[in-house]
């Protein structure tokens, strides 16, 4: 028998998870329903594992939920993206750390993984940018496994949103997940994708 701290090979998910995390899964355009602090610091927890180069986790997020955090966010968004975030119980903005690099003496202590980003900080903006991104595809599919639904959306003024939530800092935005749930009867068809052959090749 095997010992607890053996490591045990990965199972496939159950069919059921594999359509709440994909398969059915949608955009939402409308989300209602409450948001607990507790449910987004979950949402954190699970987001957090995802991979990223030298464990680098440049992302970092804002919750805006309060009446006055909105207040701010609003004149930052495009007309057609106002009313909806507005009405969502949560945004998330997702940015990411241009100097994420003073965090990697922690995050990867194996090796000296700072000295490869020290310099221009434009030279690190493309590895934060690449990897927020990627972690910001993880709060996606956190929030879908908590039982939330999304809207990832970019449709805003990035220089706005940074200087309402970012000023003084060294993090940009990248783009916006409204949270909530929503109404699957307002959906419309789910739009097609492209089979494997026109988007993949095994060599």
């Amino acid at each position: 028998m095997a010992d607890a701290s053996t490591p045990q090979q990965a199972q496939a998910l159950s069919p059921a998870a594999l359509d709440q995390l994909f398969r059915t899964a949608r955009t939402h355009n409308e989300l209602g329903g409450e948001v607990g602090d507790e449910t987004l610091r979950e949402l954190y927890d699970l987001m957090k594992w995802g991979p990223t180069s030298a464990n680098m986790s440049p992302a970092r997020l804002v919750f805006v939920k309060s009446a006055e955090a909105k207040t701010k966010l609003g004149p930052a968004l495009d007309e057609g993206n106002y009313a909806k975030t507005m009405a969502a119980p949560v945004t998330v903005i997702v940015g990411f750390d241009e100097d994420f690099h003073e965090k990697l003496p922690y995050l990867f202590p194996h090796t000296d993984a700072k000295s490869w980003f020290n310099g221009p900080r434009e030279n690190r903006s493309p590895a934060a940018f690449r990897n927020g991104s990627l972690q910001g595809a993880y709060l996606i599919l956190a929030a879908r496994a908590l039982g939330l639904d999304c809207g990832p959306m970019s449709g805003f003024d990035n220089a706005k949103v940074d200087e309402a939530f970012f000023a003084g800092t060294t993090i940009k935005s990248n783009f916006l997940v409204n949270l909530g749930h929503g109404d699957p009867a307002k959906l419309f068809a789910r739009s097609p994708r492209l089979p494997f052959d026109e988007a993949a090749r095994i060599l």
